[in-house]
Order: C-alpha cells, then sequence, then structure tokens
C-alpha cells in the first residue's frame, strides 16, 4: 500500500494532519496513541446487506436509508454521531400501509432517500412509481406513503433517484430511469414535482457509465457535482458545472470517482452508489459506498452489498474518494457517540413491541407473532405458509444460540434457527421436529444431520458458523452441549446467486412451521462459544496469520475489536483466551471502548513451547448483555503473543 504520509511532515504537523488522511498501512514508531487507543476504523462500518446508502447530516447528527427491496418493515432510519458506529431508529413503511408493495425476492422498495428541507425530514423511495413519507424526525412518526405525480417533460421517474438540497434550501429530485434517463427537477413545500426538467439524458447516451444509476449530487465552491454509478458490480463517476443547465458543453466529465486501489489483499474491490459527500466542521469531507465482498478466494456476494465510509479529498475542485484498502483508517474528527459497532442484535423478547433490529421476508409474517402471550417469549404463529423473523447477517464468525417449546407431533412441526440467502432459493435449518420421534435436524438443501431428542419439547438450540462452515448443536441447560452431526458447508448460501442473490444479502433469526412456538431468548455471538479472533472487526497495530490466529506488529503494542459479544444475563465469572507465546506477557480486556469504556480484565500470557497452544484464564469483573470487546496488546516484543481465540467462562 502507497504511504500516504508525506516525509516533510513534521510531528506537529503531523498530529492535526491525521484527520484528513486515510491511514497508511505503516504509522510513524513515535505515534503511539493509535496502539493504546480507538482512533481507527477498519470498513464495512455497515457490515451486511445496506445496498444504495443515502446519507444526511442535520447538525451533529448522521442518518442513512437504503434500498429496502422485499425486507419489512420498510425503510429503516440508521443513526450516528461519528459515521462509524450506526443504530436503526425507526422503520418508516408498516406493511399494513404498503398494500401495493410487491414482497417477492428483488421487489418491494428501492432506494429509500432520506433528506431535510422546508424544516421536515422526508424519505423518497420507488415501489411502482416514486413515493414519499414526511415527518418532524427521523425518529417518526412517519406519514402515509404519498405518489410524487409525473408530467410529460419528467417522463416514468424510475428507481434509485436521490434528493439534491441547493445553497438556498431548494431541493431537486434527481431522477433516474433505465439506461439513459437522467435528469433534475425541483421540489415544492408539498413534496411534488415543480419547475422545469433540467436534462442530463445526454450522461449516459452512449452507455459510458453502463447503467449511470443512482445518482447523487452535491455543492462546494460553487461547483455541482454529479455522482453516477455503473450499475450494481461497480464503477463510481463524476461530473462538474459551475450551474444547473442541461447543457453538456457545461458540464464536465472528470472520469473515475475512487482512486486506484494499491492494498492486494482488499476484499471490497468496487465500491459504489455512493451516498452525496458531506463536509465536516473541519473541513473534511466523507462519503458512504457499497460493494460486494470477495477475498482470498471467498465469495461473500450472498451477504450482501455491505457499505464502507470512505474520506473524499479535493485536488483543487476536483473530488477524490479514498481507495479501498483492508487497512486501518483515522476516524472523521468526530466525537464518540456511544453506539455500539452494527451487528445483529440479540433479544431476550421482554419488551411489549417488536425491536427495529427486525425484519421479515414477507408482508403476512409481519402479522404471525406475539410479544404476550407469554412474558419474555415471543410466539411464532404459522399458517400454511413459515413465520419468521430475521436480521441482516453481520458476520462471518458467529453463534447463534435460541431456546424453543414446541410439541411437534408430526413431520411438519419444525421450530428454531433459520438462515436465508436473498432470493431465498438456500435455506438453512436448525430445529426441533419429528420423524417417527422428536429429533433435532440442522439441513441444508439435501445436506441433513439428524439425531434424537432426548430432551423433550423445549430445548436449547446452537448454530455455530465459522466462515463457510455450520455446525448445529442442541442442550437441556443451554450449557452443555451435543453436536447434531458434522458440519454444513454453507457455500452455496454464501456465494453470487442469480440476480445478484435479488439484490440483498442472507438474513438470520428463527422459524416456525405447521404449528405455533415460543421462543424464550435469540442469543447472537454467545460469549461462552469460542469467538475466533481472525473474525475482529477492528483492529489497529495488528495482523492476521496463516494459521488462523492474530499477533501485534509493533513493540507499542496494538488491540482487535470483536463486535457484539454476548456476555449473557448471569454474568461469567472467568475469560479465557487460547493463546502461545515466546515470552511471558499481560493482555487486557476493554468492553465498549479502551479508553471511556471498562477495562473487565487483565490476563497474564506465560511463555509457551514453540507453536504450543495454551488456553489462559483469569477472572472478570461482572458484564452482562451484548458489547464490543477489545483484546489490548502490551508494549513489548512484536509477535511475541499469537491470539487464536476467546471464551467466557461460567465458573
Amino acid at each position: 500500500m502507497i504511504n500516504t504520509f508525506r516525509c516533510y511532515l513534521t510531528c506537529t504537523a503531523l498530529a492535526s494532519w491525521l484527520p484528513f488522511a486515510a491511514f497508511a498501512q505503516t504509522q510513524p514508531k513515535s505515534d503511539e496513541a493509535y496502539y493504546q487507543s480507538v482512533q481507527t476504523y477498519v470498513n464495512p462500518v455497515l457490515p451486511g446487506d445496506h445496498p444504495d446508502p443515502t446519507l444526511l447530516k442535520v447538525g451533529d447528527d448522521f442518518y442513512h436509508c437504503g434500498s429496502t427491496f422485499h425486507f419489512n418493515p420498510y425503510l429503516p432510519i440508521y443513526h450516528s454521531k461519528d459515521l462509524i458506529h450506526w443504530e436503526i431508529i425507526s422503520r418508516v413503511l408498516p406493511a399494513s400501509k404498503a398494500g401495493w408493495v410487491s414482497d417477492k425476492p428483488s421487489a418491494g422498495i428501492w432506494q429509500g432517500a432520506i433528506t431535510y428541507f422546508y424544516g421536515s425530514y422526508w424519505i423518497y423511495f420507488s415501489a411502482g412509481g416514486q413515493w414519499f413519507c414526511k415527518a418532524p424526525s427521523p425518529k417518526g412518526p412517519w406519514s402515509a406513503p404519498v405518489q410524487v405525480k409525473s408530467n410529460p417533460q419528467t417522463g416514468p421517474l424510475g428507481y434509485d433517484n436521490s434528493i439534491f438540497v441547493d445553497d438556498d434550501g431548494k431541493p431537486y429530485m434527481v431522477i433516474k430511469n433505465g439506461q439513459k434517463v437522467n435528469r433534475l427537477q425541483a421540489l415544492g413545500k408539498n413534496g411534488q414535482l415543480t419547475d422545469t426538467v433540467i436534462n442530463l439524458d445526454w450522461i449516459n447516451a452512449k452507455l459510458q457509465y453502463s447503467w449511470a444509476e443512482g445518482p447523487v449530487m452535491c455543492k462546494r465552491n460553487g461547483y455541482y457535482y454529479y455522482f453516477p454509478a455503473g450499475d450494481v458490480s461497480g464503477g463510481q463517476y463524476v461530473l462538474r458545472a459551475s450551474k444547473l443547465t442541461s447543457d453538456s458543453t457545461k458540464w464536465e466529465r472528470l472520469g473515475e470517482f475512487f482512486k486506484p486501489i494499491s492494498d492486494s489483499e482488499v476484499g471490497f474491490r468496487r465500491p459504489n452508489h455512493i451516498a452525496a459527500p458531506v463536509q465536516l466542521a473541519d473541513g473534511t469531507w466523507w462519503t458512504i459506498g457499497q460493494s460486494y465482498e470477495k477475498y482470498q478466494g471467498n465469495d461473500w456476494s450472498g451477504t450482501g452489498r455491505q457499505t464502507g465510509l470512505y474520506q473524499v479529498v479535493w485536488e483543487g475542485d476536483r473530488p477524490w474518494g479514498m481507495a479501498p484498502t483492508t487497512q486501518p483508517v483515522v476516524k472523521p474528527n468526530l466525537p464518540k457517540s456511544g453506539i455500539p459497532w452494527r451487528r445483529v442484535a440479540s433479544d431476550d423478547f421482554d419488551k411489549e413491541t417488536l425491536d427495529v433490529n427486525w425484519h421479515f421476508l414477507t408482508k403476512r409474517a409481519s402479522s404471525q407473532y406475539l410479544l404476550t402471550k407469554r412474558k419474555g417469549w415471543i410466539t411464532l404463529m404459522p399458517d400454511t405458509n413459515r413465520a419468521h423473523l430475521m436480521q441482516k447477517e453481520t458476520d462471518h464468525y458467529y453463534t447463534v444460540i435460541t431456546k424453543v417449546d414446541l410439541n411437534a407431533t408430526d413431520s411438519a412441526d419444525k421450530a428454531g434457527i433459520y438462515l436465508t440467502n436473498g432470493n431465498q432459493k438456500v435455506i438453512v435449518r436448525l430445529f426441533s421436529g419429528f420423524d417417527q420421534g422428536k429429533k433435532i435436524t440442522l439441513q441444508m438443501d439435501t445436506a441433513t444431520r439428524v439425531v434424537s431428542n432426548p430432551v423433550g419439547n423445549t430445548v436449547w438450540l446452537k448454530l455455530r458458523r465459522y466462515e463457510h462452515w455450520l455446525t448445529g448443536y442442541y442442550s437441556l441447560d443451554g450449557k452443555s452441549w451435543t453436536v447434531v452431526g458434522a458440519a454444513v458447508n454453507a457455500v452455496d448460501l454464501d456465494k453470487a446467486q442469480p440476480n445478484f442473490n435479488s439484490w440483498v444479502g442472507t438474513s438470520v433469526g428463527l422459524f416456525a412451521e405447521s404449528k405455533p412456538a415460543d421462543f424464550d431468548c435469540f442469543t447472537y455471538k454467545d460469549g461462552f462459544s469460542e469467538i475466533p479472533a481472525i473474525s475482529m472487526n477492528n483492529f489497529y497495530g495488528v495482523k492476521r496469520l496463516a494459521d488462523k490466529s492474530v499477533t501485534n506488529t509493533s513493540s507499542l503494542g496494538g488491540w482487535l475489536m470483536l463486535a457484539g459479544v454476548d456476555f449473557g444475563q448471569q454474568p461469567a465469572e472467568n475469560i479465557s483466551i487460547q493463546a502461545t507465546s515466546s515470552e511471558n506477557a499481560e493482555l487486557e480486556i476493554w468492553i465498549d471502548d479502551l479508553k471511556d469504556g471498562k477495562r473487565v480484565a487483565k490476563m497474564p500470557v506465560t511463555k509457551t513451547a514453540t507453536d504450543e497452544w495454551k488456553t489462559f484464564t483469569t477472572a472478570l469483573k461482572k458484564v452482562k448483555g451484548q458489547h464490543d470487546v477489545f483484546i489490548k496488546f502490551a508494549k513489548g516484543a512484536s509477535g511475541a503473543v499469537k491470539i487464536k481465540s476467546m471464551k467466557l467462562v461460567a465458573e
């Protein structure tokens, strides 16, 4: 990777310049702070399926929305304070108000463009035409959908549109339809089109940008910037003009938006469908964009279009998106948010309403559950169709646990853990069921693992993912587990399918078939199950090794972060780490942050024989719920300690 630091920078200048630049693979040795505190991030900041992202900055808050497709309730609104940590705060459109929207894969709602103008928040989206909903706050309540009226000048309003608000507060719809229609038209205070069309059809008249889709706009130094994407597979471009005009001679084609990739390991190679870049108080500019993941021969297209954060740098009045990298990048100069890293959320089902992290694959399923039948449980109530409850899968390594109560008496009776890819042609089920007696089954297509169920109606189920391998377990008490046969290879779930998996990624959750089933909990990334260190979601000064362990690369230390580890509601007494070490050393375990978080353990690591893996255990301060876990290396010889995994210990 090219070192973006300039040798003429002094240490003082470097300190002020760092927030403005993409991080280099190698940092100056005097820069100890990066090894001891969290000042960097690693993409994607929105792992899992987050296609066609749009980004809105209002004051000190950031909001994101994108294409929902058939997942409902439609149009989840994400909130952030630092552009790195994101949480869902509302869902705009329930299935009950979306009767005309198809819930078939590839259909549903496309391009939810969140914006703010004329004193209100608006979401514009396409679903058999253009529509909008309006709210006084991103948290809602959101109005019923209103269709945007077309006109002869505009023609069909298409899809993947966005909203640009000029310096004077005047909003415009950035219209896209098919390959050759790119237009602008102002919006009135009622949210409808007004004024005359600014015709930009010449932009892609010769298919210069494939589809020239998902166009967005921003303004800087009196110039208007128009950013079209190539197509779903990649490519992002930029044009510039000094005024909004249909005259093609007044626009300059600047070419590719992203800098060329120089990091050979990067897994997100062709980001596009960027959001309109936003400027922060310190003068820096940033955008978010989507990309499919392919890494070291592994195709993770099934995870969907994942969203990364990219700084935008300006060479005069020419914008460049920083090249994607696997290496840490300096965070935007924004305050810490207190929001955890984005991940699947655990749920104890102890609230009166369903958590906003959940979605459904069909509109029918959105009414097939109860939270009131049994306190602290959710009941899934199938009819002739499967009832389900899902979240967007966010990791390649995790363990999901649930406790299910089902009196299975027929081969059709099933309830348990469920995964499905975007087009719902490949599914995985770990379930309690019946086949000449009560059984526990792990099934993916023709791969089936079956064992007798000696527990009865109420049974604990656990599904472990380790890259493309899925292993099932069952338990009487949620502590001692029995494996359900050999692991199943889920590569067909994770790879690209026709129409890019119907444009969305894999979902993970719960299901019931044939008869109602009760679920006591949904635990994601169970901390009492082994969590591989290579599954780190953020890091600095460490690297993954060929033996699937992690070590630090500097005598100044280093750290790694495992997002969303579930500590349970009965606090663990100890924590163990599987490691090997060439010297006596010490690790520190923190939750939520390395500075403003809480140190929950110190882990002495003694010298071992070469490549002798040993489990080290130490006392743990009481912690409950889901937390981001940081493992920090002490100062000392680089590469002395190698870590393979961590695990909580009950006693």
